[in-house]
């Protein structure tokens, strides 16, 4: 039987439907919208989503154009985002509704949950809002809220928790399930908000709390300490070419895989190891380098990993047969409008503009 007794569903289903948040797909919560907003707000912010999840739906307005786009141009929709094996399971899974559903989105959730990409959560949430059927979606607010809700302090990534959570919130869907997992997700944003003070002062749960009558709401929820991510030092090399600037693929698996780079070495080369790096890289630093300009420190937070980044601007009078087989001599503005550079070397890329726009001053 469920913890989540009908009060607390009619309470927070009362509460949503004066404080829902206004969100641009749920103007039209169509499968598509739904989907897509859904993916794209796994590891990001709301507010950081919204402009994406415009651009995106302005290039590719249906299922159709996902499944047939090139995979350089979806990635640069996606660049800036992250975790970018989300885009292309969103265009393997647009790939199977195009040719086993011709085009039409499956309304069950056992085909949803079939699709590249898609877990419980996201088969849930697209199968309540689009399509009305009664699953819940269950994610870290639904978790945060229910430990608080009943003091239950069972580590919330254990299997045998979560699974006991998606039971109980499946026994006690009402009507609207649509409205009612939107309901877990702005409260959980807005209310009993994570890493910090729930506004318990404003929660329509409050009364049915525990935590919250014991005071405890900050022992909640609980999950193992995180380990410390791995530190990895590595140069970058800004490689430029009569106003073009050396750019490489990286390998198609592990850490962005497939996407564009500028090219470098690991470690923090000093000037004079710079020099010898470059050299193996095929630039030609005694006749063909006129300088070497050392630039600023950046760092990139992985989830698993930080990149720590020294980074050095080559200017060259001539380019070698090997730096023209290892990669793509681009334009800046081939670099924003064509290829994807991941957000890890934005410091670099910001630094190639700024300087541009100062010489065109």
């Amino acid at each position: 039987m469920s913890a989540i007794t009908e009060e607390i569903v009619e309470s927070l289903v009362t509460w949503y439907q004066g404080h829902a948040r206004v969100l641009p797909w749920r103007q039209d919560p169509s499968p598509y919208h739904v989907w897509l907003s859904e993916i794209m707000l796994q590891q990001t912010r709301v507010e950081a989503v919204k402009e994406y999840y415009r651009r995106f739906l302005e290039a590719l307005p249906t299922v159709q154009d996902l499944a047939s786009v090139e995979e350089d141009e979806l990635l640069k929709l996606w660049q800036g985002l992250g975790y970018y094996n989300r885009a292309r399971n969103l265009q393997k899974a647009a790939q199977v509704i195009c040719s086993e559903y011709g085009g039409t989105f499956p309304s069950e959730y056992q085909q949803w949950l079939a699709l590249p990409g898609v877990g419980e959560y996201t088969a849930g949430a697209v199968v309540s809002m689009a399509f009305g059927g009664k699953w819940p979606a269950v994610d870290g607010n639904v978790y945060r809220i229910y430990t608080r809700l009943f003091a239950d302090g069972t580590d919330i990534t254990r299997t045998e928790f979560q699974r006991r959570v998606r039971e109980e919130m499946q026994e006690i869907m009402p009507e609207d399930p649509g409205k009612f997992n939107q309901a877990w997700m702005d409260l959980g944003a807005t209310v009993c908000l994570p890493n910090g003070a729930p506004l318990c002062q404003q929660c329509p749960l409050a009364e049915y709390c525990r935590s919250h009558q014991e005071g405890t709401e900050l022992s909640y929820p609980v999950k193992p300490a995180k380990k410390p991510r791995k530190v990895e030092e590595r140069t970058v090399f800004l490689l430029e070419y009569e106003g073009k600037y050396l750019i490489q693929k990286r390998p198609d698996k592990g850490l962005l895989a497939g996407l564009w780079e500028f090219p470098g070495q690991e470690g923090h080369l000093t000037p004079e190891q710079a020099g010898r790096g470059l050299q193996d890289l095929g630039v030609i630093t005694n006749q063909g380098t006129e300088e070497i300009a050392l630039l600023g420190k950046a760092k990139h937070i992985f989830s698993h990993v930080e990149w720590h980044m020294i980074g050095y601007a080559v200017h060259m009078t001539s380019i070698s047969d090997q730096l023209r087989e290892n990669g793509v001599f681009s334009t800046l503005e081939e670099l924003k409008e064509i290829y994807s550079i991941p957000s890890a070397f934005s410091v670099y890329l910001d630094y190639l503009f700024q300087q541009s726009k100062e010489k065109n001053l």
